[in-house]
């Protein structure tokens, strides 16, 4: 607080600020002797050298003006079959302009990987000169200048080398050293990254002219490779080259913005901030951030996974679980996978919302959000995944279809499916905060899944409240199985509220029963039950569809004095069924019910409803109810019933608005109304009638 308020104070020094924080006066005694300055100003300036500059020891850059060519130069053609393919390469083969800063710290990072193993090998060691260098890449840009320079102290290239590596297009140097390596059964990892042979080419997309200067590891001469891109370069001797090779890159008018910091730093972060040397922009360290994938899990603090989730994720909550996961079988994967803890938002529930999984081989971004390595469902899951196995195209930026990366999808999905399973036992009330803010992804999961095994895992993380239990008590599917009777079916019930579901109509009979039915209050519950038709061999029925199907219930010869007579039911069910003709389908008593006078089923309950929600706004009436065919079953026990066999002699006409009445009401208790309004009109003609006879 106080250095802010000596700044407001030295408005006099203003016109200083620009020049003070872009030029660090560093030396405290210089600003003493600066003549005309008040006490105020000299600290004023002392405070801008001390807390807004970097400190200097904090910059470090290696990118210096050494290089001299000498002797003559000899120019070259690619050897490549028509100037077509480095078109292709150069202007046609990436997507964006800004991955050929990708592939040349790419390509700097194969260099320095290949300087560590030679100086490691017994050869190597006794032909390399400095082998104790510091292995780093460093990026400067220009604006003034328009170029953007890339250096690295890395194995370097001879001549030939520079002929045979920048000169034939789609010739891997990197390549060619990992079959050496191999050839020669050399142990240790991998952690070249170059394939193809076209990532440096991918320069000239922006280029206008490229500069390489390189001097191979033991070798005391050094040499400039350039070239325009249009089918020729040139090599010629140059001294002042230091080990390693650095690239210098004149910009196109219209490529000027990746001579900027900022541009680049974005660039850095997005795609290669996790290479394994030290990466320096201007002097000052880029790669900040640890891939703490590749760590150990247990030397991980909560506050790294804080910061590193921020950093994959673009958001500022924090991680619910974590689930940190290494296998080299059936693939070599390495993930770091984060769940949200804070609720998704509109986008994130939109399908169209892209993965939140990035996808790297080697520490290098090879896509951003990659989509086809996860399921949608589970494009809530923040993270990184690193496979080395990954088949890529040439562009490295499109992943090839194949088996591989269905394997790929699958492992992660059993394993993240597996996870979910773990917390659920670890801390089941935790897990329901997770499943109260995400289950809505894994009920999208069972519904679009076409796969049945991966379905019923999925399953296993759903929850729901069960008549046996108390009210906000929720079960899952294995619990309720651990219960269940030798039927081998599982019961659900779907009702806005426990109320209503434990006064519905459909229930009653399985609740004198005692048999356990599982209550779906969230839109699309039952729709996801219905479309996983079967967990651990137990078959999912509905109640409305069980009452459909039980033809006991069509028993009537057991039914007490208390209810109509055979052919008194018989009688009714035929006059209600005349009076409703165009709306139900059929009618007839059933045993199921006891406490409500009527019931309609339909065929797929679940899908009727949905389909009265979402398609049957502009169908006539009669057309939706030859769609649903809806069945109408009464309780030839109830007084309502029985008064109303009465009425279709005594009164037709009170007893056919009786029938509507009661059939509209039952349309409504099963949901299979778009809007319940339309009940007033009958019910308020009901009433008249009725207050008509007193």
């Amino acid at each position: 607080m106080s250095s802010l308020v000596r700044i407001n104070r030295l408005f006099p020094l203003r016109h200083l600020i620009p020049h003070a924080t872009k030029n660090p006066i560093r030396n405290i005694s210089k600003i003493n002797n600066i003549e005309g300055l008040s006490w105020g100003n000299r600290t004023f300036l002392r405070f801008l050298s001390t807390e807004t500059s970097p400190r200097e020891e904090d910059y470090h850059s290696i990118i210096k003006d050494t290089e001299k060519p000498i002797g003559e130069s000899t120019k070259h053609e690619f050897q490549a079959e028509t100037r077509m393919l480095l078109d292709i390469v150069a202007r046609s083969l990436y997507s964006e302009k800004e991955v050929f800063i990708r592939e040349l710290i790419s390509n700097a990072s194969d260099a320095l990987e290949k300087f560590r193993y030679l100086s490691i090998s017994k050869e190597g060691a006794e032909k390399i000169k400095d082998v104790d260098r510091a292995l780093e890449i460093h990026i400067s840009t220009d604006k003034h200048n328009r170029t953007l320079t890339i250096q690295d102290t890395g194995i370097g290239m001879t001549e030939s080398e520079l002929i045979s590596n920048l000169g034939v297009i789609a010739k891997s140097g990197s390549k060619a050293f990992i079959e050496e390596m191999k050839s020669k059964q050399t142990n240790g990892d991998n952690n070249i990254i170059g394939q193809f042979g076209v990532g440096f080419y991918s320069v000239f997309m922006v280029a206008d002219k490229v500069e390489v200067y390189s001097r191979a590891a033991g070798e005391d001469q050094g040499f400039k490779w350039t070239s325009d891109g249009t089918g020729t370069y040139e090599i010629q001797p140059a001294e002042g080259v230091l080990f390693g090779t650095k690239i210098v890159i004149h910009l196109k008018t219209d490529c000027r913005e990746f001579a900027d910091d900022d541009t680049i730093k974005s660039i850095i972060n997005k795609y290669s901030n996790f290479v394994g040397s030290p990466l320096y922009l201007n002097g000052k360290k880029a790669n900040i951030v640890q891939p703490l994938w590749l760590s150990d899990p247990k030397s991980i603090t909560p506050q790294q996974h804080n910061d590193f989730y921020r950093f994959v994720s673009k958001s500022y909550d924090m991680p619910r679980f974590t689930l940190h996961y290494k296998t080299d079988v059936p693939l070599s994967i390495r993930a770091l996978l984060y769940f949200p803890e804070g609720k998704p938002g509109l986008f994130e529930m939109s399908q169209e919302n892209q993965s939140g999984v990035a996808l790297y081989t080697k520490k290098i971004l090879i896509k951003n959000r990659a989509d086809n390595i996860l399921p949608k469902w589970l494009r809530f899951v923040k993270g990184v995944i690193d496979s080395e196995d990954i088949p890529l195209n040439l562009s490295r930026e499109l992943l090839q279809n194949s088996a591989l990366i269905k394997k790929l999808r699958d492992v992660l999905t059993a394993k993240i499916i597996k996870f979910l399973q773990d917390q659920l036992k670890k801390n089941q009330a935790e897990y329901e905060k997770f499943y109260q803010d995400y289950g809505i992804f894994i009920k999208e999961g069972i519904i679009t899944n076409y796969d049945q095994a991966e379905k019923e895992e999925a399953a296993h993380l759903l929850m729901f409240e069960s008549s046996q239990q108390e009210p906000n008590k929720k079960v899952n599917l294995n619990e309720y199985i651990s219960r269940a009777a030798d039927n081998r079916t599982i019961f659900f019930l779907a009702a806005p509220s426990r109320t209503l579901a434990e006064s519905s109509p459909y229930y009653e009979s399985l609740k004198t029963k005692n048999q356990e039915v599982l209550f779906c209050y969230e839109p699309y519950d039952e729709l996801v039950l219905t479309q996983l038709r079967q967990f651990k061999g137990y078959k999912l029925v509905s109640v409305e569809s069980d009452m459909r199907d039980d033809k006991t219930a069509n028993d009537l010869t057991n039914l007490g004095e208390d209810s109509l007579k055979r052919s008194e039911i018989d009688e009714l069910s035929n006059w209600v069924k005349d009076k409703l003709s165009g709306k139900a389908d059929s009618v007839h008593a059933t045993t199921r019910l006891e406490n409500h006078p009527c019931v309609v089923t339909v065929e797929e309950m679940a899908a009727a409803r949905h389909f009265i929600k979402t398609q049957s706004h502009n169908l006539p009436e009669d057309r939706r109810y030859s769609i649903l065919r809806p069945q109408f079953e009464i309780n030839p026990r109830h007084p309502i019933i029985k008064k109303l066999h009465k009425l279709t002699k005594s009164d037709p006409e009170l007893a056919e608005l009786l029938a509507k009445q009661l059939f509209a009401n039952s349309m409504v208790g099963a949901g299979l109304v778009e809007d319940s309004r339309f009940l007033l009109t009958s019910m308020n003609e009901l009433l008249v009638k009725v207050l008509d006879k007193h």
